[in-house]
């Protein structure tokens, strides 16, 4: 019975596969971080221009 588990232990088969995957699961959660900040930033500075645009339309019309 210790033999199958020494052997168990000491297999290391899989370790790459399971390191590759936990890599992978940290670049797409730091992507999606990047991401949802960039949106925010992204949505400023539309709104900036948005209501920039809006004053200079209704200045012209007058």
């Amino acid at each position: 019975m210790v033999n199958p588990i020494r052997t168990f232990l000491s297999e290391d088969a899989g370790q790459d596969l399971i390191e590759y995957t936990l890599l992978l699961a940290f670049v797409a959660l730091a992507s999606a971080m990047l991401f949802i900040g960039a949106g925010h930033s992204i949505k400023g500075i539309w709104t900036t221009t948005n209501s920039e645009l809006a004053a200079a339309a209704a200045s012209a019309s007058t």
